[in-house]
């Protein structure tokens, strides 16, 4: 009888210190909360050239520099974007006017590019993909959750600290 109570007691205080471990890095899944008036800025590679691993083409070249030039001005301190030769290239024309590197992030891990944009003290613009976009804006409180297709090129979701969503699109 004794040793039923002494286990069901140790099960006890094994489940409640469980409950009591959290862990700081924030789920991608989960709203990310934004502090002050930081925005992140979301956005699919732009017009792509035929191939495996394609580069930009011209017209995706010429809205990579207009990216560029509608973040310029903005306190952007960090840019992330996958290791594809096109999110580089969209990336490329902000990163190199305001001397911000870019971090390579794997879009089949939400969870690291959503701690690595915690650390980031400013605005931030992540390039993905027409099927990560959706799941980054939600990931940073964005609603309602956008709808992308294949061809959609040049829309910008810049995503307020309130989870407000502005759509920006590009010539």
């Amino acid at each position: 009888m004794k040793m039923n109570i002494r286990l069901s007691i140790l099960f006890f205080a094994m489940f409640a210190l469980a409950a009591c471990v959290t862990s700081n890095a924030p789920s991608a899944t989960e709203r990310i909360p934004l502090q002050g008036e930081r925005s992140i800025f979301v956005t699919r590679h732009m017009q792509k050239a035929a191939g495996e691993d394609p580069v930009l083409n011209p017209e995706g070249l010429a809205a990579a520099e207009q990216l560029a030039d509608l973040l310029a001005s903005r306190d952007i301190k960090g840019i992330f974007a996958t290791a594809t030769r096109r999110a580089m290239e969209t990336a490329a024309p902000l990163s190199a006017r305001i001397g911000v590197p870019i971090a390579t992030y794997n879009p089949r891990d939400p969870d690291s590019l959503a701690a690595a944009v915690s650390q980031v003290k400013g605005d931030v613009l992540i390039v993905g993909h027409s099927n990560t976009v959706p799941q980054l804006v939600a990931s940073f409180g964005g609603h309602p959750l956008p709808e992308m297709t294949e061809q959609d090129y040049g829309t910008v979701f810049r995503i307020d600290a309130n989870g407000s969503v502005r759509l920006i699109i590009l010539d």
